[in-house]
């Protein structure tokens, strides 16, 4: 036994080194040499290759494993073809140059058309410069173009070249989006900007008002000197011009103006800012009406009481405003006449008429209602109106109301609105009586808005009216401008919500009728364009004010101006 297991190892041993050695090779034989017990061939016996590794198990650790270069070849290209299949653009990687040959001749001829385009549309940019410059600054006749250059008709001319410029700058500027040259595009601008930058051009710019051109009084009144403003004639803008008349006639007697009580009179107080006058001024010129009392110690008395106006009736005082008067304790005199005057049809009179007329050594006089008086209307008519000051405008809405504007202008209208005042209430037999009449169909004037609106260029309008929802629904369905539907902006009722008014409720002037038409008033006389209601003082004293504040423009026009109202009823 032992001998057979001893003569078992050594067999083993004698396997395991003849197996591990690699005896050397001759060339003179054709047999294979000897294949390591792992190794992979064809010729192998699957019976040596079994009895080999159950032999030798036992004896080895690691094997060595010899693959073919052609195995590994034949295992990676695959991987190889599929990961560069997934990551690799294909359409763009075999794009040869021959398409861009072949469309090379094309492109040239497109960027030849464009920049002969470029040419062109220079050279029309030329001749429309000049045809501009010429129709801006032509020296002849300069006297006829003066009134010629400032019609509707050349503005409108004027601002459709300006258009057509503007619209071939763009066009070149588009074309030139295409190509690389700056310098040829900074050289476009500059040239462009240049030309047109010096003065440009808007069609509703502001009217230049020339203050330098204006002629003004002093008011250096008399401290113990008094004119007492009577105004009786229709409602609160008839008023105001009456009461800014009455402030010429004291500047020009040398005498305080007493501002009409509220017991008699509208309360200015609440509309107006009496302290901006004086300061303005830089003197006490105007006094309330408790002023004036407190000053004269209550003895309330009119020296001198002279009518203006001596037709149809004497100063348009009623007995019911005589009575009024007494009331609060004033006494007068008898009504006196200055001279012959029918309201229907008034004379020019000039401030030298007025001085000798209306002069006295009386403390306290008053002068009838002057609204209707034709007196100096050159002085009177001019931005800033006749008398000197500081400021802008004498008489303009308080602060409260002039904030209150601001504030719903920036709530709902914006830097760029039209502002309309579109009365109707009691208008039409008004207007009917008029030659021509002022009272136009809502379709005809919903035209003639429009056409306002496309000048004007803006997006939205205000609109001031009494008239009935029925009417500014229609008017609102039919306002169209290029194409598009202008919405119609009217003050909305209140709102807690909304603060724009809020000033307004703090201090307690809220649904004030007079307050609130003033706050109408002041929007109307901060828009870019206004369109008013010919023969209206509502919408003459927004004209003031558009002219005192430097906000008038030059499309700032009536309704329908210079038509007439394609229907008119008949005459009672």
């Amino acid at each position: 036994m032992d001998r057979e297991s001893s003569s078992d190892e050594e067999d083993d041993r004698r396997n395991l080194i003849n197996q591990n050695e690699r005896p050397p090779t001759t060339t003179t034989t054709k047999s294979s040499p000897k294949r390591s017990t792992f190794q992979i061939d064809d010729d192998d016996d699957d019976n040596e290759f079994r009895h080999g590794i159950s032999t030798n198990a036992r004896h080895i650790s690691l094997p060595k494993f010899s693959f073919n270069k052609r195995y590994l070849f034949a295992i990676f290209l695959p991987l190889f073809i599929i990961i560069v299949y997934f990551t690799t653009d294909f359409r763009s990687m075999f794009q040869t140059g021959v398409s861009n040959v072949k469309f090379d001749s094309s492109a040239d001829r497109m960027r030849e058309s464009e920049l002969h385009a470029l040419y062109l549309l220079r050279q029309q940019q030329l001749g429309l410069l000049h045809l501009w410059n010429n129709s801006l600054f032509s020296p002849v006749n300069s006297t006829s173009n003066s009134s010629s250059s400032s019609s509707p008709l050349f503005e409108d001319f004027k601002s459709a070249m300006f258009k057509q410029i503007s619209l071939n700058k763009q066009i070149q500027q588009v074309l030139l989006s295409t190509h690389e040259y700056g310098k040829y595009r900074d050289l476009e601008d500059n040239v462009t900007g240049s030309t047109l930058g010096s003065y440009g051009y808007d069609r509703c710019r502001k009217v230049d008002q020339k203050l330098s051109e204006r002629k003004t009084v002093e008011w250096k009144p008399r401290s113990d000197k008094y004119l007492f403003a009577i105004c009786v004639s229709g409602q609160m803008s008839n008023h105001l011009i009456c009461l800014e008349k009455h402030m010429f006639f004291a500047a020009l007697l040398n005498r305080v103006l007493v501002i009409p009580s509220t017991k008699v009179d509208y309360e200015f107080h609440r509309v107006l800012d009496i302290d901006h006058i004086n300061k303005c001024l830089g003197r006490k010129a105007v006094v309330t009406f408790e002023e004036f009392s407190e000053a004269k110690k209550k003895h309330l008395h009119i020296d001198k009481f002279v009518c203006y106006f001596s037709l149809p009736q004497l100063c348009f005082m009623d007995d019911e405003r005589v009575k009024k008067l007494k009331a609060l304790g004033v006494s007068m005199n008898k009504l006196e006449p200055a001279w012959v005057e029918d309201v229907k049809k008034p004379t020019k009179r000039t401030m030298q008429d007025v001085v000798a007329k209306f002069s006295s050594n009386d403390d306290v006089i008053a002068i009838g209602d002057v609204f209707f008086a034709d007196m100096e209307q050159d002085l009177v008519m001019q931005p800033g109106g006749p008398i000197a000051h500081h400021c802008k405008t004498l008489i303009e809405p308080s602060r409260l109301i002039m904030i209150t504007a601001q504030r719903f202008i920036q709530t709902f209208l914006g830097e760029r609105f039209i502002a309309l005042h579109f009365r109707r209430h009691g208008f039409l037999k008004f207007c009917n009586a008029k030659q021509p009449s002022c009272f136009f169909p809502i379709p005809q004037a919903a035209d003639c808005i429009g056409r306002v609106a496309e000048r004007a260029n803006t997006p939205v309008i205000y609109l001031s009216t009494d008239a009935a929802e029925s009417e500014t629904r229609l008017l609102q369905s039919l306002v169209v401008s290029n194409g598009k539907a202008v919405p119609l902006v009217k003050r909305p009722a209140r709102n807690s919500a909304e603060k724009w008014d809020a000033l307004l409720y703090r201090h307690g002037l809220e649904e004030d009728p007079q307050v609130e038409a003033m706050l109408d008033k002041t929007i109307c006389a901060m828009s870019t364009v206004f369109i008013g209601a010919s023969g209206s003082t509502f919408t003459e004293d927004i004209l003031r004010l558009r002219k005192d504040w430097g906000t008038a423009s030059l499309c700032d026009e009536y309704l329908c101006q210079g038509e007439q109202p394609n229907f008119i009823a008949d005459n009672e």
